[in-house]
């Protein structure tokens, strides 16, 4: 049970998540212009798609609100050492931050089953 000022506290809970973000980069229409002869026929212009991309946002949070936001870089995966050394480092600096007077081991770390959270990283 949690208790504000027992062993259990609300305060002592982080929980993380991660998403897929999408975003689209619609081209400018700069790039549409061209001269054209005043007899000359217009060309036909092909309008590209939008270039659809997306990355993954890892957020942290506890009841005091978010901790840490990690944005996976682009053209990577999420495997367990960029988990341990990028995403679990900034929260443990971010709790160490946050309450400097509370060991970092009375921290329970909420986080679901995913590969990368559970492998173990090797190096």
């Amino acid at each position: 049970m949690l208790e504000p000022h027992g062993p259990n506290r609300l305060s002592d809970i982080v929980t993380g998540d991660e998403t897929w973000f999408p975003f689209f980069v619609i081209p400018p229409k700069r790039l549409n212009r061209m001269w054209v002869d005043w007899q000359g026929d217009r060309p036909i212009l092909l309008r590209p798609g939008f270039q659809s991309r997306k990355r993954m946002f890892t957020v942290f949070f506890n009841c005091s609100g978010p901790l840490v936001v990690d944005i996976l870089p682009q053209d990577t995966t999420m495997t367990a050492i960029y988990y341990v050394q990028n995403v679990l480092s900034q929260v443990k600096s971010a709790i160490n931050e946050q309450r400097p007077k509370v060991r970092i081991s009375r921290t329970l770390l909420l986080h679901d089953n995913a590969g990368s959270h559970k492998a173990r990283a090797r190096t």
